[in-house]
């Protein structure tokens, strides 16, 4: 199970918010100084979000994005306000290995399908869940689309990867929705990567257990509940 280590990007800072809360929210320096640390750590990919462009609609946080792509040596994902195919262009000619498509992906299904046309496995569709509903818009508005449907409808859309976080657990140290991941795994095949309230080493070895593909770690490794590396060996199944 690969484990990504996550930015969440804000005004050019790495910042963390709780629970989705933009007036809830922690900075931690720039994100390639954080990128860079976590590299030294052993990270093997890193999950990066422009949180001000989910907000916005628009990418606003391009070139602190494209610089740590650039800047460090294992490949990035990034997500936040990508709604045109010229974004996606714009940042696989950065050097992103994965786009995740987000609120586009509920609300602009021509477009979902253009990018899944041109860039294929590129594609990843973000699914933030919050009461078992999809929310969008940077988690602000409620789609009305269960989880589980609007999983099942992107899979036969061609999307392979989806990256599906608990809301609800995100930021708060809670532990992470397993029961949600087991969920979607007993009801699909597809590359599912867990986001949102990984707090332990256990938390990792569970999602490890259950099959997942991948485990977003963000505010646990930012505050020391986990030590990157243990993490990464832990979702290996080496510990």
């Amino acid at each position: 199970m690969q484990i990504l280590p996550a930015i969440d990007i804000f005004d050019k800072k790495a910042v963390r918010l709780y629970k989705g809360d933009y007036n809830q929210m922690t900075v931690y320096g720039t994100p390639l100084e954080i990128a860079s640390e976590f590299v030294k750590k052993g990270a093997t990919y890193i999950h990066l979000v422009d949180l001000e462009g989910a907000k916005k609609g628009e990418p606003t946080n391009f070139e602190t994005i494209a610089e740590v792509i650039k800047s460090v040596n294992v490949p990035c994902e990034i997500g936040g306000g990508i709604r045109n195919i010229k974004t996606v262009e714009d940042y696989v000619n950065a050097g992103a290995d994965r786009i995740i498509l987000g609120t586009s992906a509920v609300s602009d299904k021509a477009f979902l399908k253009e990018a899944i046309a041109q860039f294929g496995k590129k594609i990843a569709v973000g699914v933030d869940a919050r009461d078992g509903i999809v929310s969008i818009s940077g988690w602000l508005e409620q789609s009305g689309i269960p989880t589980l449907d609007f999983i099942g409808e992107m899979l036969s859309m061609g999307i392979e990867t989806i990256i599906c976080t608990d809301i609800s657990k995100d930021g708060a140290l809670s532990g992470t929705n397993v029961e949600l991941y087991k969920e979607i795994l007993s009801k699909y095949k597809l590359n599912l990567i867990a986001s949102g309230g990984v707090t332990s080493v256990d938390d990792v070895r569970e999602l490890y257990k259950c099959g997942t593909y991948g485990a977003i770690l963000g505010k646990a490794i930012y505050n020391g509940n986990i030590d990157l590396t243990e993490a990464i060996a832990a979702g290996e199944g080496k510990i």
